[in-house]
């Protein structure tokens, strides 16, 4: 099954403007898939293909005579010395869009970037599938749960693999590994842990002592994992707003995971039902909500600032994004009753803020309409 992802059309656009395009994202996300797809006359390579690498890394100048032009590179952060050669080439050549590349690591593709190919390369961010990819393709379900607990990989879908098994494989054969190569980890079971006490804080502020203490491991040692899990596409830290409020206000960052099913497998819920009564359940639909912002915002490469905003009484706003010259703030909850102290929040950032805001709350229902000057929108409408 082909789904049309939302990224396709800004791909071909600068494809004819930059001479180097380079697409990243989690694995599994269907990078490989849509590049295929769109360039279907170029050359394809992979450098996870141990004699491919070996060929590029010993005879870069053979291996850049064979794929010289028009060719994706998979995974091309895997030999780092073609980046200045790709410098080079399409300076003297002159041709837009002559190479592809891809990655799923994150930190080393940049670094590679930046060193050698700035101004040159245009820059994509793939993730799971977002909402409108879903519905496209008539795979969002209409209860919020199971798509929270299915998560959004292609693979779940495209192969019909039962979500727990995808997980489970997916943070054995490839988190580790990817994890692995960037930080050096003596034991696995440490990491695992880890990553499992990050799941139980997701949607949460991050206090990166309290993690380390809670998994026996020093602050700095948590702040390397922390960084290797961002870099490669598990989670992301949501920042705190700042404006010049009287009141204090939370400086310390937000953890999300970029998706809900494998933060279900990490927190053990297999099963919709057992979120109805679930301690995390709004958390859960708060990082699904959050996540799909971020992808959609990453989809239609728009860029736009994001933060989240609290105060030390515990007021607090889930999302604010900064849409030209005004402020949209929004709340995510997840019941489907729309009682009047879930506007609190908005409310009171509302009456603080010198700033021109529309306001916004998400929730779990189906109906959408409007209530003390807030826009009540589904969960399915929340991102258009």
């Amino acid at each position: 099954m082909l789904i049309n992802r939302e990224i396709t059309d800004a791909i071909k656009n600068l494809a004819r403007k930059y001479p180097i395009l380079a697409v990243t994202g989690p694995r599994q996300s269907g990078k490989t898939t849509l590049l295929k797809s769109i360039f279907q006359d170029y050359q394809y390579v992979s450098l996870e293909n141990p004699d491919n690498r070996s060929f590029a890394e010993t005879d870069t100048n053979g291996f850049l005579q064979k794929y010289d032009k028009y060719v994706i590179i998979d995974e091309a952060q895997r030999v780092p010395v073609l980046f200045s050669y790709l410098q080079t080439l399409t300076d003297e050549s002159g041709l837009m869009g002559q190479f592809i590349l891809s990655g799923s690591q994150n930190f080393h593709l940049m670094k590679n970037i930046t060193q050698s190919l700035a101004g040159r390369v245009a820059i994509f961010k793939l993730f799971p599938f977002d909402f409108r990819e879903m519905t496209s393709a008539n795979l969002l379900h209409e209860n919020y749960l199971e798509n929270i607990i299915k998560g959004f990989y292609p693979a779940i879908y495209n192969r019909d693999i039962p979500s727990e098994i995808f997980y489970a494989n997916y943070v054995q054969t490839y988190l580790q590994r990817d994890v692995s190569e960037l930080i050096a980890i003596k034991d696995i079971r440490l990491f695992q842990n880890f990553l499992a006490l990050c799941a139980t804080r997701a949607g949460q502020l991050l206090n990166l002592n309290a993690l380390a203490n809670a998994c026996g491991i020093s602050q700095p040692t948590a702040k390397a994992w922390m960084s290797a899990l961002e870099n490669s596409y598990v989670v992301f830290q949501l920042y705190p707003y700042h404006e010049n409020f009287s009141k204090r206000i939370v400086k310390t960052p937000k953890l999300y995971f970029y998706d809900t099913g494998l933060l279900c497998y990490l927190l053990k819920i297999n099963d919709a039902d057992q979120i109805h009564t679930h301690p995390l359940k709004g958390s859960l639909f708060e990082n699904m909500m959050i996540a799909e912002y971020v992808k959609r915002m990453y989809h239609r490469n728009m860029m736009q600032d994001i933060w989240f905003w609290r105060d030390a009484e515990g007021h607090e706003v889930d999302l604010i994004i900064q849409e030209s010259s005004k402020l949209n703030a929004i709340e995510f909850k997840a019941t489907q009753t729309v009682l009047p102290d879930l506007f609190k929040g908005l409310s009171y950032f509302g009456n603080l803020t010198k700033r021109e805001i529309s306001k916004t709350l998400v929730y779990g229902g189906t109906d959408n309409h409007e209530r003390n000057q807030v826009k009540v929108v589904s969960w399915k409408d929340a991102v258009n």
